[in-house]
């Protein structure tokens, strides 16, 4: 583990938080949110029932307060790493806008508030999976995996990719084999994501001594597990047209997705090791964040067609 300059963090214990609103709001990696908040809403509007657009909108709320808890809790204890890596370095924390014990208090209260807040006005089983996942990427995830295993991602990926499982509790009050697949694509992704940032983002994680897979097995074998994943996720992205979850809007969208994702992941399979700037990995990285929106898009998509040709039928 690489030493870190800790004094910036000790002199923020000495002094009153300067935290403005806006830090608080950073602490809750709106990023990040703005993608589960997406993921959980596709997975409530696919739900075949029909919630009260007050409960949803509380539902909704409920998942985004919870996801920005998870961020304030990570951004808490990772502060010692995240003072050490350039693209995390100004974090609230770390930059000592935002007093440790601030966002670790934040972090609990919205956990409390968004798992109780699902539990009373939804229903238990959503509130359950929902401190489960702010659980698993706090605890599991930040403190253990993360700083331990070059598979942290593989593994602490299945926080990320619960919320449209939990979107789909709220709605039906169940988990069906449908909700499970949404889960499958967004826990498949995650890998070949992170790892195409890693690979251009090695000095970063080597300085604060993350075991990501670039660090840990070397570029080439980062590269071939990269491409392995893309093989497994472009037809498991299909699965829910083959299965007859959805018409073949979605089949097309999600087809030619998959085929840019192992057109992209190729790239980075051919990457030679000579290459520093890594245009290939950026290229990923670009496009998967493009593929996991677009997916879930033509998902909500199709499913809101679908349901007004039924009505329309009817």
């Amino acid at each position: 583990m690489a030493l870190v300059d800790n004094s910036r963090m000790e002199q923020t214990t000495s002094r009153m938080s300067e935290a403005t609103a806006g830090d608080f709001f950073a602490l809750l990696k709106p990023r990040v949110m703005s993608l589960v908040v997406f993921t959980a809403f596709v997975g409530l509007m696919a739900a075949p029932a029909t919630i009260n657009p007050l409960l949803a909108i509380i539902a909704i709320l409920a998942i985004a307060i919870g996801a920005g808890a998870s961020g304030a809790l990570n951004m808490w204890y990772d502060a010692d790493i995240d003072a050490v890596m350039t693209r995390t370095a100004n974090r609230p924390v770390p930059a000592g806008r935002v007093l440790p014990g601030e966002a670790l208090a934040f972090g609990l209260v919205l956990s409390v508030l968004s798992v109780m807040t699902l539990g009373v006005l939804i229903n238990w089983l959503s509130a359950a999976m929902l401190a489960f996942t702010i659980f698993f990427y706090a605890v599991v995830y930040t403190m253990w995996l993360k700083r331990w295993t070059p598979q942290n991602i593989v593994i602490g990926g299945a926080a990320g990719a619960i919320p449209p499982v939990i979107g789909w509790a709220a709605a039906t009050g169940a988990v069906s084999l449908e909700s499970v697949i949404l889960f499958f694509i967004i826990f498949l992704w995650t890998p070949p994501h992170f790892w195409a940032l890693a690979l251009f983002k090695s000095g970063d994680y080597e300085r604060a001594g993350i075991p990501m897979m670039p660090n840990v097995a070397g570029e080439a074998s980062t590269r071939r597990q990269i491409f392995a994943y893309a093989l497994i996720l472009a037809p498991i992205g299909v699965l829910p047209w083959g299965l007859g979850y959805t018409t073949a809007l979605y089949g097309v969208v999600a087809t030619v997705l998959g085929i840019g994702f192992v057109w992209y992941s190729w790239a980075v399979l051919r990457m030679p090791d000579s290459d520093r700037v890594m245009k290939p990995a950026k290229a990923l990285f670009g496009f998967s964040l493009l593929y996991l929106f677009a997916i879930f898009a033509a998902y909500l998509a199709d499913s809101i067609v679908e349901r007004a040709l039924v009505l329309g039928g009817a």
